[in-house]
């Protein structure tokens, strides 16, 4: 480990060669996932008849509501967007052994810095200019914020999933203490909402209501797993995950290593929440973010922290939430019904779609 660290040799030269054998456990890794996929619909279709659903006409509802048109496909996307970015903000620090159930938060946090960059620079400067100091602010907001939790991990032993997951409420209670009563839009409805954005400070469309933010999700994506692939910092992590005593006594500096981490999780969460915000909500108001930061948590893990299978796994939840209404409206069953179809298939995924340990 010492002759490793004290190199720090790039993360390629630590590639095996080419082995017919590791490409047949991605091939059937890929196979264990869709087994679990099909696995899940046969369970979630036995509780759909329990409830009276005809399970084949529910799934077909689905399917031709989700994808009947580009516009609900287009709804996908957008759906997708704050999700990917929040997936990656638990990747990163999950990449050090670090658990960030603190993406609501941060996606929170996000959308109030960039209101109020918006609603402190007004229209003095032009659209897209305030639009780039809206993504900035959002980033250093959700940064700080999940930084928070990695500080109070290393100078007082308070876990960090405890920290992220209470860090939520607070930044809940940060936005409603500001819609309520400084930011509130006085020539409004009168419910609890700041003023809308302005156009010039929104995100431009790409078509039907999907707007550049997917294009920063995707390319996060991209970004963060070429740093986990070929940068020092990426191997760093991935040393300090794997055994941070070992890490430490090499001499990384796992603190800092752990705290850059969380700080770079959040500022993509932040980013989302910018994204949310400048792209499809263009306001601050209750359910702001609509548990996307869960979702993301979930999606990470079900895309086993890899950047690429993160961004398919925040798409399939996506996917699911969309279909979801079909299931209200066609099948009459409780909205609680997509959470079960979700949960269902992370249990299945989780359970079945990975490779077991062979024990010696």
């Amino acid at each position: 480990m010492t002759a490793i660290v004290e190199g720090l040799p790039a993360p390629q030269r630590e590639r095996e060669k080419f082995d017919v054998r590791e490409w047949f456990d991605k091939l059937s890794g890929i196979a264990r996932i869709a087994v679990s996929l099909i696995g899940a619909l046969i369970i979630f279709g036995v509780i759909m008849r329990l409830k009276g659903a005809n399970p084949l006409t529910a799934y077909h509802d689905m399917l031709s509501s989700t994808f009947k048109s580009w516009d609900s496909m287009g709804d996908i996307l957008v759906r997708a967007t704050p999700i990917i970015l929040a997936a990656l903000a638990v990747s990163v620090p999950a990449r050090a052994g670090l658990i960030n159930v603190g993406g609501e938060g941060q996606l929170l946090m996000g959308g109030v810095a960039g209101m109020g960059t918006s609603l402190a620079l007004g229209t003095r400067l032009p659209g897209t200019v305030t639009l780039v100091l809206m993504i900035l602010a959002a980033a250093l907001a959700g940064a700080a914020w999940a930084a928070l939790a990695a500080v109070l991990r290393q100078f007082m032993g308070i876990s960090e999933s405890v920290t992220t997951l209470l860090l939520n409420y607070v930044a809940l209670d940060i936005m409603f203490f500001l819609i309520y009563d400084r930011w509130k839009d006085r020539s409004g409805s009168g419910q609890p909402t700041s003023r809308a954005l302005p156009v010039g400070q929104r995100l431009p469309l790409l078509f039907g209501r999907v707007h550049e933010g997917i294009l920063l999700a995707v390319g996060a994506a991209v970004i963060i797993g070429l740093i986990f692939a070929f940068t020092s910092w990426g191997f760093r992590l991935r040393v300090v995950g794997g055994n941070a005593e070992a890490a430490r006594r090499s001499g990384l500096k796992v603190g800092a290593l752990l705290i850059s981490a969380m700080a770079v999780g959040g500022a993509l969460a932040g980013i989302g929440g910018l994204t949310q915000l400048a792209g499809a909500e263009f306001k601050l108001r209750s359910g702001f973010v609509a548990g996307y930061g869960y979702i993301g948590f979930l999606a990470s893990w079900l895309g086993r922290h890899r950047p690429g299978y993160v961004v398919l796994s925040a798409l399939l939840l996506s996917t699911i939430v969309i279909g979801g209404d079909s299931l209200q409206i066609d099948s009459q069953l409780p909205a609680a019904s997509v959470n079960v179809l979700m949960a269902v298939t992370l249990l299945m995924v989780f359970g079945f779609g990975r490779k077991k340990a062979v024990s010696a």
